[in-house]
């Protein structure tokens, strides 16, 4: 049987876009998009529309074709003396009769074509790294499908579905208003109004500007208050922000501080060694003098080598795939950075301002313990889990009853869900609801008792009325209100109270006892909340399908629960870590400031005892005094999201580097101004997604300082693979400029006295080529060497390349230069040390000398005062490059075709040994000087 075509889409594609939806009523919207709203599109029709629109993406750069960026890859100026090269390569071939092949152009060609490719293969690796990350990060809708509500990626929304949008929500394309319940929409982002706009469903009398439009929601925008539904009328560049898109000229990204310091030493190298170039050439033609054209020749290709070599052309695609590679690796452990250039203030980190709730704590709220009339009873077992059981502190059947008829109420006047999964407790809602299931789970009989009814109506919970209640119906019909909230605002509702089985009077004696209990906990830093009911009243007679708060009196009082967030285990370890490392931890939560201050207490964050400063003692402050009290405190409570945004301001101006944490709508402007905002990935909206550098897939305080961790040990990375890079080119080019002003001592001359180059043209790019490739990338990708974290935060305005790395970078090249003339004058007949070999057998011997010492300098590099023999074998790319560039400089040596493209000669087993020994010299010098350093620096501590 043939395949069955694709279903035809309900919506004609080709149909222009429906013209001012915002003066359409929704069933004509509806009708014209072919859904219906009750239940959206189908899983079929929206990807059948997906696929017949296209993505909901505004239109970008188009992709480079690959032939392109392998071209882009010759646009340098490098690039470009080595194409002269070329050139005079071949002129002089010409000129000489063009005999044979042209050796050294074919050679040079060869390497600026590998040259291509390798750079071309790191930037497709640091492109798609970059990709995957933006997959990672990628803004996601709820909407409704076949009666479902489903997320889906905002990129794959379609005309027709309906959005299902609530606070904190990104609004994924331009739709048409059906329902809005307190619906204000942010902006600010598409017309520059600072203030929300109240949506409606009412259709406008008259097309209006795009701000005036209150019966639609645009692409872009973020929902900052209440609940809606929309159907989506545009995506991608059909909407407004697709317009506004398409009048904007494409803007070149800026270099980051660190591109730009790479930058500046690329120069800062070129124009260096373009001078030691033309030192050199002078010296060799003042010297030999220009005979014939392969002098000047050979003269030329020298120069132009040398300059090519000595400037890392490579290090802007190595810097890019380091991180690229890195950012992967922080991704894997559930920090997702949303930019590359955002790893480099995470080594500069100073100060964590992190939320309690979810992020320091499980956010798996727990009732710890239920006081009734007539006593406590303790829930042990922590988090959603089914250990656990009740347990009285006195044997009181009368306290056993309240708690019951307590957990029943708490249970029914209540919307969390709790389900059982691979032995855990998987729980949709509120997490402080939730624990009143939990608790029920775990005290004998409550489930059944409260199984026994069904909900009729609800009084939400609003944060003004600081309590919610439930009209619940039994099997027999008996109709109950079942209320919870603030202990003092419910009890301000009860006329009576349970004691036992009988309901008293609620006089001033017990009045007081509860109010005592409540207080008892809340020095315990339990959280509180108070369960109430009433079963009598003509407004919860049979009959009755709505109720408001007017419902909410003579209520019978329960008792009151004591409610804990428990710490994450892992966090005491990463504030210790973090601690270790230099970082201070700040706790900033809206709860309680004893239960602040316990939590903070228990994690190491602050002192025991230590007080916590509130949201109403900072509103109080001007900012001079609250930038003495933010070095202080480590504790914030009952703060709100403003107050957030005047302590990271506040620590800023006193010079520090803050991460701030954030879930809520009202965080994202404290996320944007920290200098590493930091978004929960599980309870985070999209707005402070968005607002954010770094996403945490599961909101865990321990994954922040891991992050740090990690963003320091990719900095450290970066600084080795810089370290070998530019020690082995300056090698080179100190090998060259001593090799020739010091070519009479160590006899490197020929026949008649003119001066010998010790290396040639081709072999230096040889080297270049080898070493700017797989040792370089290898260090990129190094594990961690020295401690990260036992050192203090790096300063923001620090170099990269700081004195002291300049200080062994030109030791490093200085041992080279002198180990491979050394090895040279080992094998040549005359200078410091007599020999009997050829000059290309000395000058072989020398060329694969300083390829050996280049790798030992890639064991040094890895770290700027630890021995290379500390944890030498735990980076396996690293020895696998070192074997690679063995095997290929054997290859060079050793190969004919090869020997005469690159010049060399075939050495024996007694020349390949001494010159394994005499690059090891770079080691051991490198290790001398790493223990005077280390033992400096302990006398300095002494």
């Amino acid at each position: 049987m043939a395949d069955s075509a694709p279903p035809e889409p309900l919506l004609d594609t080709a149909r222009p876009a429906i013209t001012d939806p915002s003066v359409r009523e929704p069933a004509e919207i509806a009708d014209l998009l072919g859904v219906d709203l009750e239940t959206g599109l189908s899983d079929a029709e929206a990807a059948s529309r997906l696929e017949a629109e296209g993505p909901n993406e505004l239109r970008g750069t188009p992709p480079t074709p690959w032939w392109r960026t392998l071209l882009a890859q010759l646009q340098d100026p490098l690039i470009y003396l080595l194409l002269v090269a070329i050139g005079i390569s071949l002129v002089a071939w010409i000129a000489d009769g063009a005999s044979g092949a042209p050796v050294d152009a074919i050679v040079i060609a060869a390497v600026v074509v590998l040259n291509a490719v390798i750079g071309y293969s790191q930037e497709a690796r640091a492109a798609d790294a970059v990709a995957a990350l933006g997959r990672m990060t990628a803004a996601t809708s709820t909407v409704l499908r076949e009666g479902r509500l489903v997320d889906v990626p905002s990129a794959e929304l379609v005309r027709g579905d309906v959005l299902v949008l609530a606070e904190g929500d990104q609004v994924g394309a331009d739709a048409r208003v059906l329902t809005a319940t307190a619906l204000r929409i942010q902006e600010a982002s598409l017309t520059g109004e600072s203030e929300a706009v109240e949506k409606s469903a009412a259709a406008l009398a008259e097309p209006g500007q795009i701000g005036d439009r209150t019966s639609m929601v645009h692409k872009g925008t973020a929902v900052a208050q209440g609940v809606g539904r929309a159907v989506v009328t545009a995506t991608g560049m059909g909407t407004e922000m697709g317009a506004i898109a398409d009048m904007l000229d494409r803007t070149e990204s800026e270099p980051t501080p660190l591109e730009q310091e790479i930058a500046g030493v690329s120069r800062t190298l070129g124009i260096i060694v373009v001078v030691i170039a033309v030192v050199v050439m002078a010296a060799m033609l003042l010297v030999n003098g220009i005979e014939t054209s392969d002098d000047l020749v050979g003269t030329l290709l020298l120069g132009v080598s040398l300059a090519v070599a000595a400037v890392p052309e490579g290090l802007p695609a190595i810097l890019s795939l380091v991180l690229a590679i890195g950012v992967q690796r922080m991704a894997s452990r559930k920090a997702v950075v949303k930019e590359l250039h955002s790893v480099e203030p995470l080594g500069s980190a100073t100060v964590i301002c992190s939320d309690k709730t979810g992020t320091l704590t499980k956010n798996e709220m727990t009732i710890e313990q239920v006081v009734t009339a007539s006593g406590t009873i303790e829930i042990t077992g922590v988090g959603y889990r089914p250990e656990g059981e009740a347990v009285l502190d006195v044997a009181s059947t009368a306290a056993e009853h309240e708690a019951r008829l307590l957990l029943s109420a708490g249970s029914l006047a209540n919307n969390a869900q709790l389900a059982e999964t691979g032995g855990e407790w998987q729980i949709q809602g509120d997490p402080t609801e939730a624990a009143f299931l939990v608790a029920a789970r775990k005290f004998p009989g409550v489930t059944d008792e409260a199984g026994r009814f069904t909900r009729a109506a609800e009084v939400p919970f609003t944060s003004e009325r600081k309590k919610m209640s439930a009209l619940e119906v039994d099997e027999d019909g008996r109709r109950v209100l079942m209320s919870k909230g603030g202990p003092d605002v419910l009890l301000a509702d009860c006329t009576h109270v349970q004691v036992g089985d009988q309901v008293l009077p609620l006089d001033e004696k017990r009045r007081a006892d509860a109010l005592a209990d409540v207080e008892s906990l809340s020095a315990q830093a339990l959280r509180t909340l108070g369960v109430a009911y009433r079963a009598e009243g003509a407004d919860l007679a049979d009959g009755t399908d709505a109720i408001d708060d007017d419902a909410e009196h003579d209520l019978v009082y329960l008792g009151v629960v004591g409610i804990i967030d428990p710490p994450r285990p892992e966090a005491a370890v990463a504030v210790r870590e973090a601690h270790r490392a230099g970082v201070r931890v700040t706790m900033i939560t809206g709860d309680h400031p004893a239960t602040a201050s316990r939590i903070a207490a228990d994690l190491g964050i602050a002192e025991p005892g230590a007080a916590a400063v509130t949201g109403a003692e900072l509103a109080r402050m001007d900012d001079e005094a609250l930038g003495a009290i933010v070095e202080e405190t480590r504790v914030f409570a009952r703060v709100a999201p403003e107050h957030k945004l005047r302590i990271v301001d506040a620590l800023q101006a006193r010079g520090h580097v803050v991460s701030m944490t954030g879930d809520g709508v009202n965080d994202a402007p404290a996320l944007k101004s920290a200098d590493i905002g930091v978004a929960m990935g599980i309870t985070g909206t999209e707005v402070t997604k968005e607002a954010s550098t770094m996403i945490l897939a599961d909101d865990n305080f321990a994954t922040i300082v891991a992050a740090i961790r990690q963003g320091r040990v990719i900095f450290d990375n970066i600084r080795k693979f810089l370290r070998f890079l530019l020690s082995s080119n300056l090698g080179e080019v100190l090998t060259v400029f001593l090799g020739v002003v010091l070519a009479g001592v160590i006899g490197l001359t020929d026949g008649s006295g003119g001066t010998v180059v010790p290396l040639l043209a081709t072999q230096i790019l040889w080297i270049n080529l080898v070493t700017d490739s797989a040792p370089a990338l290898a260090l990129g990708m190094d594990p961690e060497i020295d401690d990260p974290m036992a050192r203090p935060p790096r300063r923001p305005d620090d170099r990269i390349l700081d004195r002291g790395m300049w200080a062994g970078i030109l030791f490093v090249g200085a041992v080279m230069a002198v180990v491979m003339l050394t090895t040279i004058d080992m094998f040549l007949p005359g200078g410091l040390i007599e020999g009997s070999d050829s000059v290309e057998v000395a000058r072989t011997a020398g060329f694969t000398t300083l390829v050996l010492a280049q790798l030992f300098n890639a064991l040094n590099s890895r770290s700027a005062t630890s021995s290379a023999f500390h944890r030498m074998f735990v980076n396996p790319w690293l020895w696998g490059s070192i074997v690679l560039v063995v095997v290929l400089q054997v290859l060079v040596v050793e190969v004919p075709f090869l020997q005469t493209a690159f010049g060399t000669a075939s050495m024996d087993l007694a020349h390949w040994a001494a010159c394994t020994g005499m690059a090891a010299l770079v080691l051991v010098a490198v290790e001398l000087r790493k223990l005077v350093l280390r033992v400096s620096a302990r006398s300095r501590r002494g």
